[in-house]
């Protein structure tokens, strides 16, 4: 990084949320480290799926980042096996998690999930002391995310008692709105904030997230690397990109 880079990084860090009146925040991966065991969950479902497809090239820790990470569950399903040039029914969105559909191994994906997460989730410590610091501001505050799970990871959590927006899959499902990359799930949030988009920050690990954040007219995207690279979530549009949310403090 050369000198003006990190003097232009420093400065952001300090503006990134300067002047506005809401920060809304992804959940996996920002707020809690459920991004990880989203991983493993979808990792377990292709590795399990791919085991009776010896023709097709198996599963490796990129796929996650290139095909999966920030979508929403269905279509991440799609987009990978596109990136294997296979194609499945659909299926009911209540298939069974046992059918080779998309809904299936979808549903079989939320299943994986759900049995890792029923012990408790830690969040974030860094992102616990940056949601206090915006809270004492005054700031208000919603969680946006491609996950149909977020109302129960913030609960294991403890976090949810802070949280009266959520936008998860289940509401984008139920309101049609498109996943991320589009922007539509956080502009949903800020109407929901009674906000123009312009005054809220957007918060995001996933690339697809950082580019719904720079599709829409927000306040800025602060970028949270978890795994997806500091330069590559610069490209996708972040305004910051921070280790840990507790260095904007």
């Amino acid at each position: 990084m050369s000198e003006n880079t990190a003097t232009d990084q420093t400065v952001n860090s300090l503006t990134a949320w300067t002047g506005a009146s809401a920060v809304l925040f992804d959940l996996d991966g920002v707020l809690t480290p459920t991004a990880t065991v989203h991983e493993q969950a979808w990792q377990e479902l292709f590795e399990g799926y791919l085991s009776s497809r010896p023709d097709i090239t198996g599963y490796s820790e990129s796929d996650y980042f290139d095909h999966i990470d920030g979508k929403p569950r269905f279509d991440g399903v799609r987009d990978f096996l596109a990136s294997r040039g296979i194609v499945l029914p659909e299926g009911p969105t209540d298939d069974d998690p046992a059918n080779t559909t998309v809904q299936g191994l979808g549903n079989r994906k939320n299943r994986i999930f759900n049995n890792i997460v029923s012990t408790g989730v830690e969040p974030f410590e860094g992102s616990v002391r940056f949601l206090a610091a915006v809270l004492d501001c005054g700031l208000k505050v919603a969680v946006v995310s491609s996950s149909r799970n977020a109302p129960a990871v913030l609960e294991a959590a403890g976090l949810s008692r802070h949280f009266r927006v959520v936008v998860d899959g289940v509401v984008a499902a139920r309101e049609g709105l498109p996943g991320k990359p589009s922007p539509a799930t956080y502009q949903y949030a800020a109407r929901l904030l009674d906000l123009p988009s312009e005054e809220c920050v957007v918060v995001e690990d996933a690339v697809s997230g950082v580019q719904a954040g720079q599709a829409g007219s927000f306040h800025s995207v602060i970028g949270v690397d978890r795994g997806a690279g500091r330069q590559t979530l610069l490209e996708a549009g972040a305004t910051v990109v921070v280790n840990d949310l507790d260095e904007l403090l």
